[in-house]
């Protein structure tokens, strides 16, 4: 059964934001995450490994695994073919939406302001990130949007920690969070696997 992005947003209260140094660690995080209910994981392209991490992680039971820091659109394409069944991307341009649309890979488009967030709805979209969530005002700016655009569903991801996200959780326009306290690097350096597991226990159960 094919999932929509809603129904991944769904899956996971939150959704970490992964950036691979070192390609030996992706599975091994990728296990910690889901043994944790962590499912949902979103990959960065902001290293050189994050094609390949995306590739290894699809191969993880029980991993749904997405494509984050989307910028060109030469990069839809070669993370659907790694295994990535959902992009995100801090913004959203006209050549990003070709390229979604032409690649079939649901997307995330990530919005700032009321008018970015019109305007990627004309274009289809009605799930979207808002980001950086708290420099653009966090559970003020969600409530605000709420009222005239209600059929638009957010994943706020940026500034939000583990003692805010059952504050954004509980808004009914926001369907997950994303955040990158969920895989602290010290933790990934040493293969601190248990760790990242309790946090993602911790996680999975603030919704």
């Amino acid at each position: 059964m094919t999932m929509t992005l809603l129904d991944i947003m769904r899956t996971s209260a939150v959704i970490p934001v992964i950036a691979i140094d070192e390609p030996e660690h992706a599975v091994p995080l990728a296990r910690a995450l889901v043994a944790g209910g962590i499912r949902v994981l979103e990959v960065t392209l902001r290293t050189k490994h994050g094609l390949a991490a995306i590739r290894a992680m699809s191969e993880v039971e029980g991993a749904i695994v997405g494509v984050g820091t989307l910028t060109q659109p030469e990069e839809f394409a070669a993370a659907r073919d790694a295994g990535a069944v959902f992009g995100v991307s801090p913004g959203l341009t006209s050549a990003l939406i070709a390229a979604a649309k032409s690649s079939g890979l649901p997307l995330l488009p990530g919005v700032m302001t009321p008018s970015e967030v019109m305007a990627a709805r004309e274009h289809g979209f009605r799930q979207l990130k808002l980001f950086p969530a708290v420099p653009a005002g966090g559970i003020g700016m969600l409530n605000a949007i709420g009222g005239p655009l209600p059929d638009v569903m957010f994943c706020p991801t940026g500034g939000i920690s583990q003692e805010t996200a059952s504050q954004f959780l509980a808004l009914k326009n926001v369907a997950c969070v994303g955040g990158s306290w969920l895989t602290p690097k010290d933790a990934i350096a040493a293969g601190d696997w248990d760790r990242i597991t309790d946090l993602a226990k911790a996680a999975s159960g603030l919704r």
